[in-house]
This record gives structure tokens, sequence and C-alpha cells, in this order.
């Protein structure tokens, strides 16, 4: 049955590797790419305030381009980029578990779909660590984002 195979782990997982693959090739040749995903399952660090989170809807489209593209870095089963949001511009770092983006999508057109059905588990958050240390190490791992540190 359909829906016994959408809510198996194996094929969660296999989505994962393909969801992975797919932003790498995107990665490779600089192409800036559009991802929806279910918003339960995204973290913000800092939070963002309530008027901004309560404009998101449950599947949200963010386009990855500029420097929010420049920001993107895939760290093990996670996808973390720095975006602004609002009329204020409101930086927060973004974590997307790799299994909760549905659609990859390029000038409008989804190029992958994903129909898995994401149930995160505990045991993976737990084991994962803080979203600021994930996405600061991720940030500091390419030496080309060194130039956007302070200087003292």
């Amino acid at each position: 049955m359909l829906i016994n195979i959408l809510n198996d782990e194996k094929f969660v997982d296999l989505m994962q590797r393909h969801i992975e693959e797919v932003m790498l090739y995107l990665f490779d040749n600089d192409q800036n790419f559009g991802i929806l995903c279910k918003i339960e399952h995204l973290t913000f660090e800092p939070e963002l305030p309530e008027h901004i989170t309560s404009e998101f809807r449950p599947m949200t489209l963010f386009y990855l381009a500029g420097y929010t593209y420049d920001s993107a870095r895939i760290d093990g089963d996670r996808l973390i980029f720095e975006a602004g949001f609002g009329p204020e511009n409101i930086g927060s770092f973004v974590t997307v578990p790799l299994p909760s983006i549905m659609q990859i999508i390029i000038d409008e057109t989804p190029i992958f779909i994903n129909h898995a059905v994401y149930k995160p588990s505990e045991q993976k958050e737990e084991q994962s660590g803080g979203g600021v240390e994930n996405s600061m190490a991720a940030f500091l791992s390419n030496p080309e984002n060194q130039k956007f540190l302070k200087k003292k």
C-alpha cells in the first residue's frame, strides 16, 4: 500500500539522500534554487518575532539566492542558511531537516518532489545539539566566511 511506503523509514532515508544529492549538485553548479518545506520542522536562531512567524504558511517557500545562497550549507541531515525576514530584515539562521523539504524549485518549476512522510524523532534532535552552535559551526567551516566576522 502506498501509505506504508511513504511512511517507511528506509524510504524517508532514501528521499533524504536524494534531496542532499540534488542540492549538492546545485551548489556545485552555482545554481540558485527554492525549497518548499514544512514550517513546523524548521528552527530559527535567533527566534523570529511573532508578527513574522504568524505570516508563515504550513508549507513555506524559501528562495536561496544572494547572501542566503552563499550562507547555505548542508550539515549532516540538515540544510542551514541565514536569511532576513520582515520589513526590518531580521537576520536568523534557518535549520531545515532535509526530509522536511517537499520540493526543490528552479525558475518556478519543481525539479524534485519528496512524497515521504517525515516524522522527526526526539532522539535525533537530542543528538544533533543546539541550533545556534550547529549553524555557527557550519558557517565557520567555510574559510570564505571569515570575512564576515567582526575584527576587534
